[in-house]
């Protein structure tokens, strides 16, 4: 694995699978032993991640943060606040600083430059807790989630509709290199960045899996394992709201387009959610949802992550 993990399409099919195997394991270990929520040989003793997050955040910090406490070491967040990269500090110099005195950094940033600006300058490894090309920790902890429900992931089919966004980009990275088949429904203006779509596809080839573009709802999810969607406007785009709401409304998931997935299909989403808009109450909150799921997921991905990156 590289130095680095800024793109969920960084992982080869053998690490990726790995790493989930190892995050199976963190999960069995926290779960036996959830009263304390401590693992037993403290990997991470006197080890800090600084959180460098230039927008709020619940799943990712909390995760990244309990994450450390339970492997023994810890979580030092800075907000936009606290830094002001850009403004106040330079990238360059956050990345130089943090260096000397934590042994990684995690950044949930705007723009996707500055993560990678931060892993050119920094001598420990740099983790992209969001950025507005990717959000790769989420597609990990996603993937861990259609493993745990279906057993596999090889041939399944994931259907994601919406805003073809930094959550449907690596989704269809990883879910390539893993052999999940993506299939993506949405409005022709809002089709995900042609250069990784196309990186996706190459993926896709060569794991025996497919990546989809359609336009149409239906022919998205149709017989598919699992549906997946986001908000309409990301943070960021709230400016964006009111004329994304009607182009994106017959992408809305509910009961009658869950009709067309497999009887057996789950439903996703990465949170935070606006219910009665990308989803109906009725399917967030029904039988069919692992939202929580994929919650809590997050924490056990990122552990794994951050032992793998530190080669412990």
């Amino acid at each position: 694995m590289q130095n680095h993990f800024l793109s969920a399409a960084d992982l080869s099919r053998d690490e990726a699978e790995t790493l989930l195997e190892r995050a199976t394991q963190l999960k069995a270990e926290w779960r036996a032993g959830a009263s304390s929520g401590m693992h037993a040989t403290w990997p991470l003793k006197g080890k800090t991640l600084a959180l460098v997050f230039e927008k709020p955040s619940l799943r990712t910090r909390v995760a990244f943060e309990a994450g450390m406490t339970q492997l023994g070491g810890n979580g030092s967040y800075l907000s936009a606040n606290d830094i002001d990269m850009g403004g106040r500090e330079s990238v360059p110099d956050v990345a130089r600083n943090l260096s000397r005195w934590v042994q990684a950094i995690a950044a949930r940033v705007f723009k996707h430059g500055t993560v990678e600006t931060l892993a050119r300058h920094a001598d420990v490894p740099v983790i992209n807790a969001l950025s507005d090309r990717e959000h790769p920790c989420q597609a990990l902890a996603d993937l861990l989630t259609l493993r745990e429900r279906f057993g596999r992931l090889q041939g399944l089919q994931l259907s994601y509709l919406g805003d073809g966004n930094n959550v449907c980009h690596s989704l269809m990275l990883l879910g390539a290199t893993l052999g999940v088949s993506v299939r993506v429904g949405c409005p022709v203006d809002y089709q995900p960045d042609p250069d990784i779509l196309a990186h996706a596809e190459r993926l896709a080839a060569n794991n025996e899996a497919t990546i989809t573009v359609t336009a149409s709802p239906v022919e998205a999810v149709e017989g598919s394992n699992a549906i997946y969607t986001d908000v309409w406007a990301s943070m960021g785009q709230e400016h964006e709201v009111a004329r994304r709401r009607p182009v994106f409304a017959p992408y809305q998931v509910n009961a009658t387009l869950m009709a067309y997935a497999d009887p057996a299909a789950i439903f996703m989403h990465c949170l935070p959610v606006h219910r009665g808009e990308e989803v109906s109450p009725e399917i967030i909150d029904g039988p069919q949802s692992v939202v929580f799921d994929q919650a809590e997921n997050r924490l056990h991905v990122q552990k794994a992550l951050i032992l793998t990156l530190l080669k412990l």
